[in-house]
């Protein structure tokens, strides 16, 4: 475990370069006392680490120095065909350039490995786009993520839904996100950082002058954070609920995401006969009354009270509908 832990302190500071204490501790999740005995132990073994004091110091290689790690286990070669993209990477593109490393990789391992890692490049395969949907029409992806990776601001023409619905941005371009087959921009605009649809993008025109990335900006934390206040705010509303046994069943397949994971997570003990009682967001009235429309009989709506009216109100407009005999007798 140990020295696992030392070849990861290596690797980080290899391909970070500098950092601090605290920052290794962190990433390793140890304390800082096991940090300052690591790097102890590597300075011992011949790695030639070295700290710089001062608030802006911290651990960092000699210039120069880099491992010559030729081993990698079995699992981590399997694990790195997994990471594969190959059509996303073709909409960057970048399709040539990962089928190129992904040949210089293979040749790189010792034959067993390769056996293993080509076996699972054939038996496993991502697609990142999600079921129902199109893949969206993209043209400026290409440069939008070349403007991202050489830190160029861009002008674009953006489409968005409230009105002026076009809307011209200079932007400096922080990172790109795929999520459920479409992409988005993060970009700092007027010291604010927003997220917009690739897809909207009617044009684009990249800048000669270059920016300068915040030096404590985090995609990873910044998306997570937004997509967790953008399902908040997309579903302000809650609705009171029961679902029957057969209706908890088929809500994770016929509800939205949230709503779904709501009534699972949100559930109260089962009654004699099975049914849960649960709160779960909703996006409006209307929006709630045609997504809980779809479990039919397995859902009661128990609040709010103009919820239950119009789920009332549908449901004796259809068996009104249904008693009377079909139109083609009526004629």
């Amino acid at each position: 475990m140990r020295a696992s832990r030392l070849l990861s302190l290596l690797l980080l500071l290899q391909t970070r370069g500098r950092m601090t204490a605290r920052q290794l501790a962190d990433e390793l999740e140890v304390s800082l006392r096991t940090i300052y005995r690591d790097v102890e132990s590597l300075s011992a073994a011949g790695v030639p680490v070295y700290a710089d004091r001062g608030p802006d110091g911290g651990y960092q290689l000699l210039d120069g120095y880099r491992t010559r790690l030729t081993g990698l286990t079995t699992d981590e070669a399997d694990t790195l065909f997994l990471t594969g993209i190959p059509g996303p990477a073709t909409e960057l593109g970048l399709g040539a350039d990962l089928a190129t490393a992904e040949l210089k990789l293979l040749a790189a391992l010792p034959p067993p490995l390769r056996t293993r890692a080509e076996r699972v490049r054939e038996r496993f395969h991502l697609d990142p786009q999600g079921w129902f949907h199109h893949r969206e029409d993209t043209p400026h992806l290409a440069a939008t993520a070349q403007a991202v990776w050489e830190r160029h601001r861009i002008t674009i023409r953006y489409q968005r839904w409230q009105h002026p619905r076009e809307v011209t941005r200079t932007l400096e371009p922080l990172g790109l996100v795929l999520k459920a087959g479409r992409w988005y921009l993060i970009a700092q605009a007027d010291d604010r950082i927003r997220t917009y649809r690739v897809a909207r993008i009617l044009d684009l025109h990249t800048l000669p002058e270059r920016f300068d990335r915040p030096h404590d900006f985090d995609l990873a934390a910044y998306w997570r954070q937004w997509a967790e206040r953008f399902e908040a705010d997309s579903y302000p509303g809650t609705a009171t609920i029961r679902l029957s046994p057969e209706g908890q069943r088929r809500a994770q397949f016929l509800l939205p995401p949230v709503m779904a994971r709501a009534a699972h997570d949100n559930a109260g003990p089962p009654d004699p006969d099975g049914w849960i009682q649960a709160t779960i967001p909703t996006e409006s009235v209307r929006h709630a009354h045609s997504e809980l429309l779809k479990l039919g009989t397995d859902a009661e709506v128990l609040a709010p009270p103009e919820l239950r009216d119009l789920m009332t109100a549908t449901a004796c407009g259809l068996a009104r509908l249904y008693q009377a005999p079909p139109t083609s007798d009526r004629r």
